[in-house]
């Protein structure tokens, strides 16, 4: 069974990482997007706070841009870490969603503290209390800490999140079976976790043996079938996320930068010019009578024509 783990694991960050490109790669081929043209973006320096840009300039497009990215991160950190914009525009929904997020950002630095107390018993260091070592006491009692306050956080917050999605109109006329399905998943996979750390590993010395052993491809058995079970749901949300809506989590980056925060002036850029030139070619299938497509104009014509100097005949 425990071969079977380790193998388990392999393939299951194999295929998390392949879906992941798969899906940027997907995201960067797409026809290019519509601008949002929403202000204020952050990174325009000096002008944020008011939500002005660069196109204030005169001659704006013979002048550098000044881009602050000190500005993205005081933006992004907030939303990142704490929610913000929900903080501010659904405070009870925050409540649950919340400790479901920083619970998975504890968890991930968890995983990171296991796979550096891993790295230190590979070199024949001690993780804990007795290292002899500051710097390896504080990592061991920094998994101790983390790692049990993310499991506990992230199921309180994945249990809030299924009850507001069943109590709360608002969230219950959009909840589909995959909502429940992945929330659901992430309260067996922390609560299994909690089970494992009260009564199979306590300090995480199997966690890291199990991490070192996976470094090293040593297969060596795992005897409690309580942390198999716990490693073998991990690996199935690992390797199941990124075909999912939760994949938001790193195609948010592409949100912000490329479609809210998505400025770049189109100057001497061919690229840019040819992905317009697809688009422009897409046949129009709106029948608004400002567009008046209906399937038989391009966005190119819809765009040139003039219905002023040009009436159109024969409408339907």
């Amino acid at each position: 069974m425990s071969t079977f783990i380790y193998l388990i694991t392999y393939l299951s960050i194999i295929v998390f990482v392949s879906a992941v490109i798969k899906r940027i790669v997907h995201y960067i081929t797409n026809p290019i997007h519509v601008r949002w043209e929403l202000y204020p973006v952050p990174h325009e320096a000096g002008r944020a706070s008011y939500g002005g840009s660069y196109l204030e300039d005169v001659d704006w497009w013979q002048k550098e841009r000044k881009i602050s990215r000190i500005g993205e991160l005081k933006v992004m950190i907030p939303e990142m870490l704490f929610l913000k914009a929900v903080w501010e525009n659904n405070r009870p929904l925050w409540y649950v969603t919340f400790p479901f997020h920083f619970g998975l950002y504890l968890t991930m630095g968890f995983i990171g503290l296991l796979i550096v107390g891993a790295g230190i018993e590979l070199f024949g260091g001690i993780v804990g209390l007795g290292a002899g070592n500051l710097i390896f006491s504080a990592v061991g009692a920094l998994t101790n800490f983390i790692g049990p306050a993310g499991f506990i956080m992230a199921i309180i917050g994945a249990s809030g999140l299924i009850y507001k999605r069943i109590t709360d109109p608002g969230l219950r006329n959009y909840a589909t079976f995959e909502h429940f399905f992945n929330l659901c998943l992430f309260v067996a996979i922390f609560g299994v976790a909690i089970l494992t750390w009260l009564f199979a590993d306590p300090t995480f010395n199997m966690a890291r043996t199990f991490v070192s052993n996976l470094v090293t491809f040593n297969f060596a058995a795992i005897a409690s079938s309580l942390f198999l079970l716990q490693v073998l749901l991990i690996m199935v949300a690992i390797a199941y996320i990124p075909f999912t809506h939760m994949s938001h989590f790193f195609m948010k980056y592409f949100l912000y930068h490329d479609i809210r925060w998505g400025d770049e002036p189109n100057i001497n850029t061919p690229e840019t010019d040819a992905k317009i030139g697809v688009v422009l070619n897409y046949p129009v299938t709106w029948s608004a009578s400002h567009i008046a497509g209906r399937g038989k104009k391009t966005w190119a014509e819809v765009a040139t024509f003039n219905p002023a100097a040009e009436p159109e005949t024969g409408k339907e």
